[in-house]
């Protein structure tokens, strides 16, 4: 009875998560009182997967960033899913920042990934299948260890263990 058991490691965003708290985050400019008369504002590109923040200032901007990460926190959606660019001059003295929403695993990261469950020394074979990794083993509980051990590191995106079977 060789059974092999797998489960699949991805880094996925819920979109729609992401549009709600960015909404939410609109919302909370609107009644801010620290941003009354601002241009300050928070725009979401669906398409390019870009939330685009500018602010009056450098204060503005941090908490621009602070209400964004609070709403995405509520809505159950990583900040590390967020890639925040540099910091550029926009129109008449405001500032602009671009933010990517990464979703999905960059052949380097799966690589990376990869490599770190080879060195935990956890009987499991690992196989990069485009954005994701599958991890197989004949026992459950090298499985659940893997999975523990992911938990507890510090990775630079969010993962997500799927298809446990």
């Amino acid at each position: 009875m060789a059974d092999k058991f797998s489960f699949d490691i991805v880094s996925e965003v819920n979109m729609m998560e992401v549009d709600n708290a960015v909404n939410q985050a609109r919302k909370e400019l609107a009644n801010r009182f620290d941003f009354k008369d601002s241009k300050s504002s928070i725009e979401l590109n669906k398409n390019d997967k870009k939330i685009t923040l500018i602010a009056d200032n450098e204060y503005k901007m941090k908490a621009l960033k602070d209400i964004l990460e609070g709403r995405f926190a509520k809505r159950g959606v990583s900040i590390k899913s967020l890639d925040y660019k540099a910091q550029e001059n926009a129109f008449e003295g405001y500032i602009r920042q671009t933010a990517e929403i990464i979703s999905g695993l960059s052949s380097d990261r799966a690589k990376e990934l990869s490599k770190l469950i080879r060195g935990s020394k956890i009987k499991v074979q690992t196989q990069i299948d485009g954005a994701k990794i599958k991890v197989n083993s004949s026992k459950k509980d090298d499985l659940q260890f893997v999975i523990a051990y992911l938990k507890q590191l510090s990775f630079s995106v969010p993962l997500q263990f799927t298809n446990y079977r």
